[in-house]
């Protein structure tokens, strides 16, 4: 159980990482836009055939078609929703808006809406008894390091410090933590209707995630060649899939 509680909080940890490390290179090395768009189409594809084959597939296999569907619809009409609350709030920068951070609390709460869904699955994924899902933990690690490179560079562009810069990616890292733990402890031992539902949760938010930041951010530099990087990045995701 330790060894369980330890690997979820681990695998979290690694990919909220994912945005320190992004974070790091955009602080000390000029990123060129269009490398950070190509890493962000190649990982809406990774993300989808993850969430498509490892978590939607195996929640319906296991908990059935109306728990995984109601799920999946949930978790899209929640996520849009928050976003529409925010927005309508100004209280937060979409990363697709291309819009100038203004304040740390813009960045994080975009962070953390995109992270816990994604590093909650995480911790899902381990409840069934098959172990850590590598295909959505190398999925999300590549979705979230574009995003702390993108972000990363607007916060110096605005006059942020490096303190402030990097204890912000660092909260955020702790909290995708606290999400896989969380999504490992409260539904270890539920019934397979109720983690079904909740994974597709999760994965209809990552969809809506996905279609509403990552693929227009990446098309504003990659243009014709987003839809041909994210079909890489399914291949690649998905021949992780069948040979794990």
């Amino acid at each position: 159980m330790d060894t369980q509680i330890w690997g979820a909080a681990g695998a979290g940890l690694l990919a909220g990482g994912a945005l320190i490390v992004g974070a790091v290179a955009a602080w000390f090395v000029r990123v060129p836009g269009p490398v950070v768009a190509g890493v962000m189409a190649f990982g809406s594809g990774v993300l989808i055939s993850a969430l498509a084959f490892d978590l939607v597939e195996k929640a319906e296999e296991s908990g059935g078609f109306v728990p995984t569907m109601a799920g999946f619809l949930g978790g899209a009409i929640v996520y849009v929703g928050l976003n529409l609350l925010l927005d309508w709030r100004d209280a937060r920068n979409r990363r697709g808006s291309g819009e100038s951070p203004g304040t740390g609390t813009g960045i994080a709460i975009g962070a953390l809406l995109d992270g816990v869904p994604e590093t909650a699955v995480l911790g899902l994924s381990m409840t069934t008894g098959s172990g850590l899902s590598i295909p959505v933990l190398a999925a999300v690690v590549i979705s979230n390091l574009p995003e702390g490179l993108a972000s990363t560079a607007e916060l110096k562009k605005d006059g942020r410090s490096a303190r402030y810069v990097f204890a912000l990616w660092i909260g955020i890292a702790v909290a995708c933590a606290v999400s896989s733990l969380a999504g490992y402890l409260l539904l270890d031992g539920a019934p397979v209707e109720v983690t079904a539902f909740v994974t597709a949760i999760a994965a209809g938010a990552i969809l809506a995630m996905i279609c509403d930041t990552m693929i227009p951010e990446a098309f504003r530099d990659t243009k014709a060649f987003t839809g041909l990087l994210a079909v890489i990045g399914f291949f690649v995701s998905f021949a992780i899939h069948a040979l794990s």
